[in-house]
């Protein structure tokens, strides 16, 4: 499967580092290069696009507030020089935010985040045991409402400073709360592996001593978190 990508700065050396990368990448397909969001607004209406390299700070009308505005969105990396709008780029669900100039481990980095999204379905991650309390479900304040979450569609919780990123099966939902403050909000089967991650027990597909996997998501395990993994798996073999 290909997908199909377009970047949009109005730098063209930052453009043609992004399409150098993207080279490497037999999977993704650019399909359009754009030096405004003007420019981009139109191809978006011709094209589908499965991921958006954005610049934040450009002229005529900034990249955040252009993605505010689609209708139909599709997953964002923001680009920037800049470091002070990495919490504006989380809170639009951003993949994630990437600092100019942009080098291939990290521009690679974020690919993998956009490909466990992409992975992070039903079918990929699914608990293979059924579950009690499936329904059971807490609110979250974003955009001004308290939305629902159901705690069985949660694969695992990520902190990114004052922040929380929670993927589901279906979004990425990022809002203000401490990890360990969102942590109280959870149930019996989640676990804390790390000081910037919290896992769905359920959805744990593979383990090591030093990592676990949910699906295609590896997420490393903190050293004073190892006795927490040591438990879960002691207690599921009981």
């Amino acid at each position: 499967m290909k997908y199909t990508c377009m970047i949009v700065d109005d730098e063209e050396l930052a453009r043609e580092l992004i399409e150098t990368h993207l080279s490497q990448l037999d999977d993704f397909e650019l399909v359009a290069s754009c030096g405004s969001a003007i420019e981009a607004s139109k191809v978006l209406q011709q094209e589908a696009i499965d991921l958006l390299f954005l610049d934040i700070e450009m002229p005529v009308l900034k990249g955040t507030e252009f993605f505010k505005n689609l209708l139909n969105k599709p997953r964002v990396i923001f680009t920037t020089a800049y470091r002070d709008y990495a919490v504006e780029g989380f809170e639009l669900n951003a993949v994630d935010y990437l600092l100019k100039p942009i080098v291939f481990h990290r521009f690679f980095q974020a690919i993998e985040k956009f490909r466990a999204l992409q992975t992070t379905t039903p079918t990929k991650v699914r608990a293979t045991v059924p579950e009690t309390g499936s329904q059971k479900s807490i609110f979250i304040r974003k955009n001004r409402k308290q939305c629902k979450l159901i705690l069985a569609e949660i694969a695992y919780v990520e902190s990114v400073k004052d922040y929380v990123k929670i993927v589901t099966d279906t979004e990425v939902h990022v809002v203000k709360y401490g990890i360990s403050e969102f942590e109280k909000k959870l149930d019996h089967r989640f676990v804390r592996i790390h000081r910037s991650y919290i896992v769905n027990k359920n959805r744990i597909t593979a383990y090591t001593k030093n990592d676990l996997e949910l699906g295609e998501k590896e997420i490393p395990i903190g050293e004073v978190f190892k006795g927490n993994m040591e438990r879960l798996f002691n207690d599921s073999a009981t």
